[in-house]
């Protein structure tokens, strides 16, 4: 089964070894037929501490690292 893999932008990167990751969707209202914007926070490792604050990074689903921590980064996209 292949891992899921979202992009988001970096709101945290204060822990070590891990960045909070802010990921965007848009979802359509099933009444009112608008789009709707729905965010959602990931806790993501990063294993050399090189991403930073507002960097716009793709997140890997993986085994779970701790409590929460189940995604690692893959790559900075920009």
């Amino acid at each position: 089964m292949p891992k899921r893999v979202l992009q988001g932008v970096v709101v945290s990167d204060k822990q070590d070894k891990t960045v909070t990751v802010l990921v965007e969707r848009r979802v359509m209202h099933p009444i009112y037929k608008k789009y709707v914007r729905k965010s959602k926070k990931y806790a993501a490792h990063d294993e050399a501490n090189v991403v930073k604050e507002g960097d716009i990074i793709r997140i890997r689903e993986c085994r779970p690292l701790s409590k929460r921590k189940c995604w690692e980064v893959v790559t900075e996209s920009a």
